[in-house]
């Protein structure tokens, strides 16, 4: 069973351009890390400053986990750190967005 989960994060003021170049490729290694952690996929759409983070995951919780203190994630969490307002350590009970409604 996969989880589906949305975040929601904001950017910086006039940091919408050079977010959207830095996702344009992630490293590899950071997605073989995604997905060894149990990342199906990871969708962000972006409306202005705000972004909007659909992952599909094995268990959420446990992938954070895993990414918590991994050297990789780390690094790639400090380059997100200088684009967003508020910067995520993956600490914490994070749960993503509660669902609120679905046509299925």
């Amino acid at each position: 069973m996969t989880q589906r989960v949305a975040v929601h994060t904001r950017l910086k003021a006039g940091k919408e351009a050079e977010y959207d170049r830095v996702h344009a490729a992630i490293p590899p290694e950071l997605a073989e890390r995604l997905r060894a952690a149990g990342v199906l996929d990871w969708r962000i759409w972006r409306s202005g400053r705000e972004l909007f983070h659909e992952i599909e995951v094995t268990d959420y919780r446990a992938m954070r986990t895993a990414l918590a203190d991994d050297p990789v994630n780390l690094a790639w969490q400090a380059r997100m750190a200088e684009l967003l307002d508020v910067e995520d350590d993956y600490s914490g009970d994070d749960t993503g967005l509660p669902l609120v409604w679905s046509l299925a």
